[in-house]
């Protein structure tokens, strides 16, 4: 058996350097905002365009994929990204770093696709838990790597910027010398919403308002230690910190999610981090509690996505995982671009610890709408295995569910593969029939890229197949 590591060691090297970059830039507009004196509302603004394009870029990814192949796709959103990075150096006007920040989150989006598809489709199914697992741990040190770079740059200049645009240049390196075959291009996945909302409405609540917390952080956290006169090395400890905080919890969070009621283990985290989230409000700063504090925030404020979503699968059939993936995507998305709005304009209006009160208030009003919802539910059925490992930030796409192990790869294939429409089938039939040497070549297939949801019936999908093979016979 193929070791994953090195099976698809250019594809989690160009994931390193993206996540990186990514994770770099959010940092460095933070601190660099805040030393600039920028009001608060402007940062929230910033960071919630980010998130307002990932959920944008989820649409546009898969026709850009669908067009111009997985490679091609990624260059062109890896050049953009770089060339918008760089646009911060060139412009001081505000209302253009939002537009550049919308930007970079439409196109890492669209990275984060191609590379999902692309380990999702030649990922062997014994060994799609270890794969998307390595992926979510590249993905985590990424994201702490980003954090400890910025720690090189005190003086916050260009050289993060320049920095940055190097490895989003870089990235696009391995993915293009890798000798693996390109996957198959993909259609949207089926987006139910209401369906979704009303199968697992806890999930869902959870990662609506768990979202705003982690968006909060990631746009507004640099600010915050900054506000505290912490050096921009400092705010790049305190940022590391609640980072792999949040790395190490996954697998004890897991463990534990398999042995007691998901939704009275997110009850429970809720009340913890609520509690946590106010101390930190109230309490001065002191260098070591504070770490101390924000470690322990990590653990349990970077867990509720991973525990909302194992719930949320347990609610489903294996067809729908996919689906539930893209409305957990925009769920997300749209909690994390609210959330730092919210909790900057309360920062400016009451001064700088309202980002942990606004963590702490949001808690609350979580903890009342579960206990609301559990109600009126029947007790939770527990189901073992179905915890998955993910990161505290946005670093997935509607495709991360293919890879999960617990998704039938068959299911998978029928709503994410394209398949002709009946039109196309027809006029392929006729040019069958005018040239029977020229057949395989004459019978061509469009991929749909409609922004509509597709939906792929198995059934019918054979029916044609035969119908095909029989007119290639005659």
């Amino acid at each position: 058996m193929a070791n994953p590591l090195r099976t698809f060691a250019s594809l989690y090297s160009t994931t390193l350097l993206t996540v990186l970059a990514g994770g770099l830039l959010t940092t460095y507009l933070g601190l660099r905002l805040s030393v600039m004196h920028v009001p608060q509302l402007w940062i929230g603004g910033m960071m919630s365009a980010y998130y307002v394009g990932l959920v944008a870029g989820s649409k546009i990814g898969h026709r850009l994929i669908a067009q111009v192949g997985h490679i091609r796709a990624f260059v062109a959103s890896a050049g953009i990204v770089a060339a918008s990075a760089l646009g911060h150096a060139l412009v001081d006007e505000l209302a253009v770093w939002i537009l550049l920040r919308l930007i970079v989150g439409m196109g890492m989006m669209c990275q984060y696709m191609v590379l999902e598809s692309w380990l999702n489709e030649q990922a062997e199914s014994n060994q799609r838990g270890t794969v998307f697992a390595s992926y979510m741990i590249v993905s985590y040190f990424g994201l702490i790597l980003g954090q400890g770079a910025i720690s090189l740059y005190p003086e916050l200049g260009l050289e993060p910027l320049l920095l940055i645009a190097i490895c989003f240049a870089l990235c696009i390196v391995p993915i293009s010398l890798t000798r693996r075959i390109h996957p198959a291009p993909l259609v949207p996945a089926p987006l139910k919403i209401a369906h979704y909302w009303r199968k697992a409405p806890q999930a869902l609540t959870t990662i609506a308002i768990g979202s705003m917390i982690v968006g909060s952080f990631y746009g507004l956290a640099p600010a915050y230690a900054s506000n505290l006169g912490l050096p921009p090395e400092k705010v790049a400890t305190y940022m590391t910190a609640t980072i792999l905080a949040g790395l190490l919890a996954q697998w004890p969070m897991g463990k534990l999610s398999d042995i007691m009621s998901r939704s009275r283990l997110i009850r429970i985290n809720c009340v913890l981090l609520g509690i946590l989230a106010l101390a930190i409000a109230l309490t001065p700063y002191h260098p070591t509690l504070s770490l101390v504090m924000t470690f322990l925030f990590g653990i349990l404020g970077f867990t509720f996505y991973p525990l909302a979503t194992a719930l949320a699968n347990s609610r489903v059939e294996q067809s729908e995982r996919v689906g539930l993936s893209a409305t957990i995507l925009l769920t997300f998305g749209l909690g994390a671009s609210i959330g730092p709005l919210i909790a900057s304009t309360l920062m400016q209006w009451l001064g700088n610890s309202m980002l942990y009160g606004f963590m702490s208030a949001c808690t609350l009003i979580l903890f009342l709408r579960l206990r609301y919802v559990h109600s009126q539910q029947k007790a939770e059925t527990n189901v073992t295995q179905d915890y998955i490992m993910a990161t505290g930030d946005l670093v997935s796409s509607p495709l991360a569910a293919a890879l999960d192990p617990r998704v039938d790869v068959e299911s998978v294939q029928e709503q994410m593969t394209p398949t002709p429409s009946d039109d196309e089938e027809d006029l392929g039939a006729d040019a069958l029939e005018d040239d029977d040497t020229d057949n395989e070549q004459q019978l061509t297939f469009e991929f749909d890229v409609n922004p509509e949801p597709t939906f792929v019936d198995a059934e019918s999908h054979d029916q044609e197949e035969s119908h095909l093979d029989a007119v290639k016979t005659a």
